[in-house]
């Protein structure tokens, strides 16, 4: 994905690639260094997610837009995204030009979302702002998020600990932070909270 992503990059005349990393560590590294324009950065990398290495990224390196890459297209991930730093959020499956005006428009100062997540999105991440009470699900971080789709796919910790390169007890621990935030306890009430929710999930 990674050699697709920089082919696309480095075919447009006003991008110029810079560096990449192959997880968040890595990549908040580079960025300390090279302080670019643009990060684009996944939801979901090894050792810190994409709203840890924004978050990051906002202190060491202010004048870097950082655009979110993402499968997920709940309206929690994306607000979170908003809410540390993130200029623009675009989903996987969107065209390649997605990407690249999302990127220009960050550079320019202004936000871009994903069709179809534009106008609702802002909307929400808006009256959010304003003091709207959230849900219990919109509460969680994304690590509890990506854990709660690893739960609701119906992995055992052993095999979420393996995904997310983290120890079981890692794991334990954001699933009783879910638990106890959703209010439920067990799989079944789990699994009627997300139903009830309309929380939606890619598959294994």
């Amino acid at each position: 994905m990674r050699q697709g992503l920089r082919a696309l990059l480095d075919g447009q005349p006003d991008i110029s690639v810079v560096g990449e990393a192959g997880d968040g560590p890595e990549a908040t590294q580079i960025v300390e260094r090279l302080q670019p324009d643009v990060l684009v950065v996944d939801m979901m990398m090894g050792g810190m997610n994409g709203i840890e290495v924004t978050r990051y990224v906002k202190k060491v390196s202010p004048k870097t837009c950082v655009v979110v890459l993402s499968m997920h297209s709940d309206e929690g991930y994306v607000l979170e995204a908003l809410r540390s730093g993130a200029k623009a959020y675009v989903l996987k499956d969107s065209i390649a030009d997605d990407l690249i005006h999302a990127m220009r428009e960050a550079v320019l100062g202004r936000r871009y979302l994903s069709h179809p997540l534009s106008e609702q999105a802002i909307e929400g991440y808006l009256q959010k702002q304003k003091g709207t009470v959230l849900k219990p699900h919109e509460r969680l971080t994304v690590r509890e998020r990506e854990v709660l789709h690893m739960l609701l796919q119906g992995l055992n910790n052993e095999e979420i600990a393996a995904r997310m390169s983290v120890s079981r007890r890692t794991v334990e621990a954001h699933r009783a932070h879910v638990m106890h935030k959703l209010g439920v306890h067990n799989q079944v009430q789990l699994l009627r909270y997300a139903v009830q929710a309309s929380i939606t999930y890619p598959g294994k």
